[in-house]
C-alpha cells in the first residue's frame, strides 16, 4: 500500500514517523521546504510525552508522482479546494482518501474526490510543531497508544477497506472504527470547540483553561451549546476515549459544578496541548475558526439554540486575525467573565 500524508505538520510528522517505522511505504507531503529537508536529513523526531525518531521520506506538493492507495488528509480546511483538486491525478479509482481534519469537512471532500473514495476520521491526540523535523506529542503516551483515531465509512458500514485502514493507523496508536461517523465528528468538534477554540481566543494551553474557573466554566457552556445544536440537527454523539460526550449537556445551572469536575478529569491528560489555531495566530495566519466554533454558530440558525460562548470565541479569534496580534489571556478572559456574570444576572 502506497500512502501519502498530505499536511505533515505537528500531527502528520508523528503519524509519518510511526508508519515509516512500521514498514509502511509512506510519503510525508508538506509545503514547508525547511521542514521537508529536515525530515529527509535527520528523520521525523517526536518529543514531549515520549521520545521517538524514524527515518522518513518527505516531499513538497509539486514533487508528487505516481498514484497513492491511501491519502491521510491532515491539511487545514481553508485550503481544501486547491489541495484536493491537485490530488485528483494521483488517485486511482479505488484510492482511499481519509479525512483526519478538524471540523466536519466530509461533504466538501467527497464533492471533489468522489464520495466512493472518502472515509473519515477523528484524531484523538494532540501535538505541537516545535521546529522543522520535530513535533511534540502533548497527549499522555499511554492514552495516545490506546486512543489515537476513530475512523468510519460515510454510511456507517464496517467494510473490508475500513479494517485495512485501521490496521495501518494501529501502527501509530489505538484506532477505533465508528459506525456513526457524524456522531464521531461532532464529538471531536465539541472538544475542539471547548478547548482549541478557547486556547486560541485566550492564548493558553489546555491546562490554563482547566485551571482557571471562568475558563473551565466557559468550556462547559461551549460544550453544552455544541451538544444542543447537534441534537437539534439530529446528531447522536459517540463516546470519545470511552467517555460519553453527550453527558456534558446542561439540564440546569445546578449541573455546572459537576460538569466542570468531569471536564477537568477528562481533559487532564491533554493539559499540555496548545491549539493549532493559536499557533496560526502566532504566525499571523488565518485560522480554521469558521470550521470549528463557527460551525456551531452557523448551524444554530433556526434551531432556537443560543450560542453566545461559541460566538464570543469566534469574535475574539477573528479580531486577532484581523489585527494580526496574539490574544492576551488576562484581557480576553474578562470577556468570558462578563458573559458568565450577565447570564447569572439574567437567571436571577
Amino acid at each position: 500500500m502506497r500512502i501519502a500524508i498530505v499536511g505533515a505538520g505537528s500531527l502528520g510528522t508523528i503519524v509519518g514517523a510511526y508508519l515509516a517505522d512500521g514498514g509502511m511505504d509512506v510519503e510525508l507531503i508538506d509545503a514547508y521546504q525547511e521542514h521537508v529537508e529536515a525530515l529527509n536529513q535527520t528523520g521525523a523526531k517526536v518529543t514531549g510525552t515520549t521520545e521517538f525518531q524514524a527515518k522518513v521520506k518527505a516531499i513538497t506538493p509539486e514533487q508528487k508522482s505516481g498514484q497513492y492507495d491511501l491519502i491521510l488528509l491532515l491539511t487545514k480546511q481553508l485550503y481544501n479546494d486547491a489541495i484536493l483538486q491537485e490530488l485528483l491525478p494521483f488517485l486511482k479509482e479505488d484510492s482511499i482518501v481519509c479525512s483526519l481534519q478538524n471540523g466536519i469537512p466530509e461533504d466538501k471532500v467527497a464533492s471533489i474526490v468522489g464520495a466512493q473514495r472518502v472515509i473519515a476520521g477523528s484524531v484523538e491526540f494532540g501535538a505541537t510543531f516545535i521546529e522543522p523535523g520535530l513535533s511534540s506529542l502533548t497527549t499522555e503516551y499511554t492514552q495516545f497508544k490506546q486512543y489515537a483515531f476513530q475512523i468510519g465509512e460515510l454510511n456507517g458500514e464496517v467494510t473490508e477497506r475500513i479494517e485495512r485502514v485501521k490496521s495501518v493507523l494501529d501502527l501509530v496508536g489505538g484506532t477505533h472504527i465508528s459506525d456513526n461517523l457524524v456522531g464521531t465528528k461532532w464529538s471531536k468538534l465539541l472538544i475542539n470547540n471547548a478547548f482549541s477554540g478557547l486556547s486560541a481566543a485566550l492564548n493558553g494551553e489546555y491546562g490554563d483553561i482547566i485551571d482557571h474557573e471562568a475558563g473551565i466554566v466557559s468550556a462547559v457552556h461551549i460544550a453544552d451549546e455544541t451538544i444542543k445544536v447537534g441534537h437539534a440537527s439530529g446528531v447522536q454523539f459517540v463516546k470519545m476515549n470511552g467517555f460519553d460526550i453527550a453527558s456534558l449537556e446542561l439540564n440546569s445551572a445546578a449541573d455546572i459544578a459537576a460538569r466542570v469536575q468531569t471536564l477537568r478529569t477528562v481533559m487532564e491528560p491533554s493539559r499540555l496541548l496548545k491549539a493549532s489555531m493559536l499557533q496560526d495566530l502566532e504566525k499571523k495566519r488565518k485560522t480554521e475558526i469558521d470550521y470549528i466554533n463557527g460551525v456551531v454558530s452557523s448551524r444554530a440558525a433556526g434551531t432556537g439554540v443560543a450560542t453566545p460562548y461559541n460566538d464570543l470565541v469566534v469574535e475574539l479569534v477573528k479580531q486577532a486575525e484581523e489585527t494580526q496580534t496574539v490574544p492576551q489571556f488576562g484581557t480576553n478572559i474578562k470577556a468570558f467573565e462578563a458573559l458568565l456574570n450577565e447570564q447569572q444576572v439574567n437567571t436571577i
